[in-house]
């Protein structure tokens, strides 16, 4: 294979992503029209339905401009000898393979960050304002991007370095031991980014005493749970929509309750979501899914480090010095069709998980509070009720709600 067919490969692999995720978009789009299943007749009134489906293709319509102004932004930065340029600048600064790449995704995270601003800045304060959702102000959006600035220089420039200096060190067998800096961090993450890296971006306050916590403790205590961290994060400073999530390992495993969520739901709702995330721990999902990322973090790895041998790669891109920045950029974009192959079963994984979790809930605790809090979340965040099937395939981690809803009832 020559330089120029790899070039028009890697072209190609970009433009057909795009179009996929354009005609899945459409297909999805014309689905939703389909009348609302009898089973969820009660989530929206028909005036909530029209505005759902307005909010629905208000946002794939901006999501289709964003996506064009990103691949034709893409599409010019390679055909102009983007990365040839930007490698050369970089090397006017340091002779250091780590300073360079330092320098290398610097300027792309910065510049990508930048242009996509505007965007995003559209999206919060025009369009999820519009539909009542946005409460975020602007010093937060503006703090928010400086926030993640700093920390994408200290964790992911420090975990960059790291890993060049173990490929420089160790060459062919540098996967194994930047497997290994991979697998601490992400444990390390899984343990501790409650406790460390949410409180940058949210205030977390335990859950106060009350009706509530009482309820949240005994239901804890027949399960066999051991449940001393219950937290409620300020969501509504940015958003109107609720959530809830379960984190952490061992004594660092919390339940953390957004306050849109303590708001929006009546107090055995709120216990049944609870539920649920307490049958992902008892499922032992936070585990396998951790554990199946390792795997698939190692395969990676391992064929990165075959493409980081091939010149190749980087005359495919107009770069004559072959680098460890650059293979890592071609690299992942011609690893995407198996990244989304892999994400495809991901994705399965997580849906079946998701069936689990409810019946864990319903088993344990309440179908029926269960599914009226899935309703008036859904409700709450003008979701689309009847996407296509394929689209559900290839992009939920959650079942529809309708599917949710039947499962659950089901079992009653």
């Amino acid at each position: 294979m020559t330089a120029p067919i790899l070039f028009y490969i890697i072209i190609s692999i970009l433009v057909l992503s795009y179009i996929v995720d354009l005609v899945m978009s459409y297909l999805n789009a014309r689905h939703a029209k389909k009348p609302i299943p009898a089973l969820l007749n009660d989530v929206y009134t028909e005036q909530e339905y029209l505005r759902s489906q307005d909010y629905k293709i208000t946002k794939d319509l901006f999501d289709t401009y964003t996506a064009t102004f990103s691949l034709l932004l893409t599409l010019a930065f390679f055909f102009l000898d983007g990365f040839s340029i930007l490698d050369q600048w970089a090397r006017t600064f340091t002779d250091s393979s780590i300073g360079v790449a330092l320098i290398f995704f610097g300027a792309i995270m910065l510049a990508s960050d930048l242009l996509n601003t505007p965007f995003e800045y559209y999206s919060t304060f025009v369009i999820e304002e519009k539909f009542g959702f946005n409460k975020m102000n602007r010093t937060t959006f503006f703090l928010d991007k400086l926030k993640g600035w700093v920390m994408g220089i200290i964790i992911g420039g420090g975990l960059l370095a790291l890993i060049i200096w173990i490929y420089e060190a160790t060459q062919n067998l540098f996967w194994i031991y930047a497997w290994g800096v991979i697998t601490l961090f992400s444990v390390v993450m899984n343990m501790f980014y409650a406790r460390f890296i949410v409180p940058i971006f949210n205030k977390q306050t335990p859950l106060e005493e009350g009706n509530l916590r009482n309820q949240i403790e005994a239901y804890a205590s027949k399960v066999g749970f051991s449940l001393t961290h219950i937290f409620v994060i300020d969501g509504s400073k940015r958003s109107t929509k609720a959530n809830a999530y379960f984190s952490g390992l061992g004594h660092e495993k919390r339940i953390t309750l957004y306050d849109t969520l303590i708001n929006d739901l009546e107090e055995t709702e709120i216990v049944a979501v609870l539920a649920h995330e307490v049958g992902h721990y008892k499922r032992k999902h936070i585990i396998t899914n951790l554990l199946l990322s390792i795997v698939v973090t190692g395969i990676t790895l391992w064929l990165f480090s075959l493409c980081l041998a091939q010149p190749i790669i980087a005359q495919a891109v107009g770069v004559e010095t072959p680098s460890f920045h650059v293979g890592m950029v071609v690299f992942g974009i011609l690893y995407a069709p198996i990244s989304a192959v892999t994400g495809f079963f991901m994705n399965a994984l997580s849906r079946k998980h998701e069936y689990e979790a409810d019946q864990y809930a319903a088993e344990t605790y309440e179908a029926e509070s269960l599914i009226s809090s899935l309703k008036k979340l859904s409700k709450n965040s003008l979701s689309n009720l009847t996407p296509h099937p394929l689209y559900v395939q290839l992009n939920y981690s959650h079942p529809t709600l309708l599917q949710r809803v039947v499962h659950l009832r089901k079992g009653i």
